[in-house]
């Protein structure tokens, strides 16, 4: 099994008023528009008077041979309802609640396998990780965390253009 590096994990909250599919194709379209494979590996979701949606989401992406970026998104919105609001003198659906993200980014090495096929290639990736693609390790980390932030700080801005309606 390859070796995987967390290298970002931040949480995003709002409560107010946001448009669920709006926010929803917006996350998933930055990911496809970045290049990752979006899976969405769990959906729940509970209605009593108000929803609680679970949801999440893996998207990986492949860089080389040897590296791989994972971002796993955590969905939980609690209390959701739909409202209309006015806006230009318009009335429009939106919905109302309290949405949290949780966005992880890891960095996973040998994501093929191809290193751990015998000990003694375990062993010689140990070093290679360690002496040889050290600096190229903390780039791709780098990488992956500035990557990971502009996802939450792009979602914080759709939140707070689409929250002020």
């Amino acid at each position: 099994m390859g070796e995987e590096k967390t290298v970002f994990e931040q949480n995003l909250k709002q409560k107010g008023f946001f448009n669920y599919s709006e926010l929803y194709n917006f996350c998933f379209n930055w990911l496809k528009n970045e290049g990752y494979n979006v899976s969405e590996d769990e959906y729940t979701e509970k209605v009593s008077g108000a929803k609680e949606v679970q949801i999440k989401w893996k998207a990986k992406k492949k860089i080389t041979d040897y590296y791989q970026y994972i971002i796993e998104i955590k969905w939980h919105i609690l209390g959701m309802s739909e409202v209309e609001v006015e806006e230009n003198g318009k009335k429009i659906k939106t919905n109302k609640g309290e949405v949290k993200l949780t966005v992880k980014a890891v960095v996973k090495r040998d994501w093929e396998e191809t290193w751990d096929k015998q000990p003694f290639y375990k062993f010689l990736r140990g070093i290679y990780d360690k002496y040889i693609m050290r600096t190229t390790n903390d780039e791709y980390e780098d990488t992956l965390t500035a990557k990971a932030q502009s996802f939450v700080e792009d979602t914080k801005a759709f939140l707070n253009l689409e929250g002020k309606r």
